[in-house]
């Protein structure tokens, strides 16, 4: 298990920056397609998911619970992408969640409600 400490403070970084994020991006923003640090974060988790599931499922299961109104909805679509029952259960809690987070999508910026946002992911809008 050589390197196996620089995995998890590479993990326990990227949580930490998916806690306190404020804008939910999944992709570039701007007219730039700049990679907000959140976003990159999101990625290393989803890599962190495929080469140490057990590791990195429990730090998610952490975000869920203890994130930013952003970094739930992080970890309810880092779950979606591992535990399709455990993403549907987790946007099924959050549906009744009025905090609110911006969003990005490409150059548009947008802000929604946990709730409204665990709706259009439960309903595919």
């Amino acid at each position: 298990m050589v390197g196996f400490g620089k995995h998890d403070r590479e993990l326990d970084a990227a949580i930490k920056e998916l806690a306190k994020a404020d804008t939910l991006a999944f992709g570039g923003v701007g007219f730039a397609g700049q990679i907000l640090p959140a976003t990159e974060a999101y990625h290393r988790v989803v890599q962190a998911l495929h080469e140490h599931p057990e590791q990195a499922r429990k730090k998610v299961d952490w975000l869920l619970g203890h994130g930013s109104p952003a970094g739930v909805a992080y970890a309810a679509a880092l779950l979606d992408t591992v535990d399709r029952a455990a993403g549907q259960a987790a946007w099924e809690r959050l549906r009744q969640d009025e905090r609110e987070f911006t969003t990005f999508s490409g150059c548009l910026m947008g802000r929604a409600t946990l709730r409204e946002y665990a709706t259009e992911r439960l309903t595919g809008d």
